[in-house]
């Protein structure tokens, strides 16, 4: 969002934010810049500046892409995915990086599968779950009509939609966050905090206040909320949810409210943090655009392991809109 480097611009409209952390890479397939990128998320960084930048981002389950070495943020819920413009690229990006890998503690070794070549296959026997609880509440009017008509759109792609629960806590993400962010930093921030950015400095110092009771107990409670997440899929194939919330901020609101930077953030990572926390695959694909031209996304989430099921709906989705073949006037 801010760097060192000034704030990454939005391009639908430059004034506006991309949305943090993989904004970069977002922008940059947008633009055009180049045919792809990977991406981040820990809390919803592939996908919430998928979503503001109108392009496609997707976060693999936890374990199927190695994150061996990239920085760390938290263990326990960093992962990588491919960020591109459309369903096919994503499919094939995903392919080249997916697999086992040794040198990775998280790493899990399950079957893969031909992700583009499953991509066309039929959705119609597909059932749709809708957790309208916490996904759904406090929509800007603009998101809540374009997810309207999304859904209405997966009606007839699919074979019924139903409303599903999802057991998850943005709480527990934080704290779990807080502490691992603070444990692979520590000894820079005691040596060199001088080379941290203020804001920075302060949210990986907030890990320090908490004690091995709480994050054991946060641990504890991750495993549980991955183990019980199976059942949500007993009664529904896929999960679709509003990638954020709201739309995106402008900088020159961010850079004069930098006291709220932390509670904007939240906000807009409200409906990609549980997934981390659950580990399972979503994507965020384009599904419309406010009135001032900026794009919004929708999310598709599967149960673990489903990528190929969750690329074969955004595919779908894809085939029957537009929204992904329009582009940025960068003139």
């Amino acid at each position: 969002m801010i760097s060192y480097f000034g704030p990454v611009r939005n391009p639908w409209e430059p004034s506006y934010s991309t949305g943090g952390s993989s904004g970069g890479s977002a922008a940059a397939v947008a633009a055009e810049l180049c045919y792809g990128a990977i991406g981040s998320d820990t809390g919803g960084s592939i996908r919430m500046p998928a979503a503001y930048c109108g392009i496609v981002g997707l976060k693999p389950t936890y374990g199927r892409v190695s994150t061996s070495g990239v920085v760390p943020l938290s263990w326990s819920l960093d992962h990588l995915g491919p960020m591109t413009r459309t369903a096919m690229d994503a499919a094939l990006m995903l392919q080249v990086i997916v697999g086992y890998d040794p040198q990775d503690t998280n790493s899990t070794d399950a079957p893969v599968q031909d992700y583009a070549g499953t991509l066309a296959a039929k959705t119609s026997s597909l059932r749709t779950g809708i957790p309208r609880a916490h996904f759904y509440e406090g929509l800007h009017p603009e998101i809540q009509a374009a997810m309207n008509t999304a859904l209405s759109t997966l009606g007839k792609l699919t074979a019924s939609q139903t409303e599903v629960e999802i057991p998850a806590s943005n709480d527990t993400a934080i704290l779990i966050t807080k502490v691992e962010a603070y444990a692979y930093h520590r000894d820079y921030i005691t040596k060199t905090p001088e080379l941290y950015q203020a804001e920075t400095l302060k949210r990986i110092r907030a890990g320090a206040e908490i004690n091995a009771v709480e994050y054991i107990y946060g641990r504890h409670q991750l495993d549980q909320f991955r183990r019980s997440v199976p059942k949500v899929f007993e009664a529904t194939d896929l999960v679709v949810t509003p990638t954020t919330p709201v739309p995106p901020s402008t900088i020159s609101e961010l850079l004069a409210d930098l006291d709220n930077l932390r509670t904007k953030e939240l906000l807009t990572l409200r409906n990609t943090r549980p997934f981390n926390l659950l580990g399972l695959p979503t994507i965020s694909v384009p599904c419309g655009f406010t009135s001032k031209g900026l794009p919004i996304g929708m999310q598709i989430t599967g149960p673990h392991w489903s990528e190929a099921t969750v690329l074969r709906l955004a595919y779908a989705y894809e085939q029957a809109t537009d929204w992904h073949n329009r582009k940025p006037n960068l003139g």
